[in-house]
């Protein structure tokens, strides 16, 4: 009994894994079932609200602060020159820079932001009785 049983198995396992190899390989691109539910050669052309606003919060604001300061221009311009033919390697000193070179031209409003509001929350903000 035992026998009949590995030799079922044996030959299910078999017929299984020899009619997967028999059949011709369809590459993704070309299976037309897998098409119809999601075309992976279709290009998405749709930007996102949060995307939308990244791109233009660099391109109205980031990117001409940038080209006003004369030390970034200075600093970062000339190895951006040279590094155009090879991939550009990201520093965060370089970040920093710039970032603190927006924050020079662009200076922080506190009377505009939510800072004062999240201090003065009793879980959250500066609590005299916690410290």
């Amino acid at each position: 009994m035992k026998q009949l049983i590995s030799q079922t198995h044996l030959l299910l396992s078999l017929l299984l894994f020899s009619s997967c190899a028999t059949n011709p390989v369809l590459p993704p691109s070309q299976n037309s079932a897998l098409n119809s539910v999601s075309d992976s050669n279709a290009k998405k052309e749709k930007n996102y609200w949060m995307q939308e606003q990244f791109d233009s919060f660099l391109e109205n604001e980031w990117n001409p602060t940038m080209k006003k300061d004369k030390e970034i221009q200075k600093k970062y311009r000339k190895n951006e020159e040279s590094e155009k033919k090879e991939e550009k390697h990201f520093t965060l000193q370089e970040f920093v820079d710039k970032q603190e070179a927006y924050r020079k031209a662009h200076p922080v409003d506190d009377s505009k932001s939510n800072v004062r509001k999240l201090n003065s929350m009793p879980a959250i903000g500066e609590n005299p009785s916690r410290r």
